[in-house]
């Protein structure tokens, strides 16, 4: 997985209809109620943790499932946290890179009036949130990756068992360049 990425992402081509796919997909994994939760939809799976398995942190894997014109099918897979703590992040980015870029532009308007240019400590404090946000996401992702392992193995399994012909196109799902 990459190391920079909050949310690590890949894709995958196959040469079945994106039905299918989706379908041997679904048999492989739905099996084991144990091993994931599956939610699915017309073109998406989201493969979850178990209830009784999940933490704050755990992750899901989002698969959207697309056939191109040729019907080749083409997966891409995201790995992430839950929605609402994904929207917990996301809007604390929001809101202290907002506050930060309004005390930077306060706190040159206050040194070109010459004045104190106190909005720039609070530039700098903001900042430092944005910073902190950004570990606390990592630590979480590492509190996740044995779960976020643990969802990959199900889905590269499942891709193998279901006797699909697919190749990595983009990302990393694991260290393998081939999934079967």
């Amino acid at each position: 997985m990459s190391r920079l990425a909050v949310r690590p992402r890949f894709s995958t081509e196959l040469d079945l209809p994106a039905g299918q796919v989706q379908q041997r997909i679904l048999e492989q994994v739905d099996g084991d109620p144990e091993a994931c939760e599956v939610k699915s939809f017309p073109g998406f799976l989201c493969l979850r943790i178990p209830l009784g398995q999940r933490h704050f942190w755990s992750p899901r894997l989002t698969l959207s499932i697309d056939e191109d014109e040729d019907g080749r099918t083409r997966i891409e897979g995201i790995y992430g946290p839950n929605a609402n703590l994904w929207a917990l992040f996301l809007y604390s980015y929001l809101i202290s890179g907002s506050v930060a870029i309004f005390a930077a532009s306060l706190g040159f308007a206050q040194l070109s009036l010459k004045r104190p240019a106190w909005g720039m400590w609070i530039a700098g404090a903001m900042a430092g949130v944005l910073v902190g946000i950004y570990l606390v996401a990592r630590l979480g992702k590492r509190i996740a990756a044995d779960q976020t392992h643990h969802l990959d193995d199900l889905y590269r399994r499942a891709v193998e068992r279901s006797g699909i012909t697919a190749r990595i196109v983009a990302g990393e799902p694991s260290a393998d360049a081939e999934l079967a």
